[in-house]
């Protein structure tokens, strides 16, 4: 029992060390990504902004969290939130092309929070994005599926993830932002 007591607080030690190790050689403003329509989204432009950066696609059973995501937006970018949907085929079920999911996007949930490209987020090809988040937060930064949520707080840091559970209305979601807007 003592042996299995000294593991588990290795373990949990281990987990927090790294949390608080994160040396953030960039933050996210340093970085930037392709709009949906072909533009680049510097992420400077958000700088003192709280960022929920969420992969996104058009054929999964979590799409409806659009709706939400959409009233997350509406709610908070006033308040400096600003919502950034990545379509991604990383579990193949993104739709062919760029104009294919901005039209998806608009004419079923009227969204008109920033899109990107479809882009890849898990990986060796998953976008510097995420490849930076899994640097500085470890794997629960790294999407598991559609719809995982990173929130990115006003310093440019991770503030915490969410699970593609997690839907973008929800108390625990919506507690989190609230506290660092």
């Amino acid at each position: 029992m003592k042996k299995y007591f000294l593991t588990v607080i290795t373990i949990i030690m281990f987990f927090f060390n790294n949390l608080a190790k994160a040396e953030y050689e960039k933050i996210f403003y340093d970085l930037n990504i392709q709009s949906i329509t072909g533009e680049v989204i510097d992420f400077k432009e958000y700088k003192n902004k709280a960022v929920l950066v969420v992969n996104t696609a058009s054929y999964c059973g979590f799409t409806n969290q659009y709706e939400e995501l959409q009233e997350l937006w509406d709610n908070y970018k006033s308040k400096g939130l600003v919502v950034l949907g990545v379509p991604s085929n990383s579990f193949n079920q993104e739709k062919k092309n760029n104009d294919e999911v901005k039209e998806f996007c608009e004419v079923n949930f009227n969204i008109n929070f920033p899109l990107t490209t479809i882009t890849e987020v898990k990986g060796d090809s998953a976008h510097e994005i995420f490849k930076w988040a899994k640097k500085n937060y470890g794997k629960s930064a790294v999407p598991k599926w559609n719809f995982h949520k990173i929130l990115i707080n006003k310093e440019g840091k991770i503030e915490d993830t969410f699970a593609s559970f997690t839907k973008p209305m929800s108390g625990k979601l919506i507690k989190k932002i609230e506290a660092i807007l």
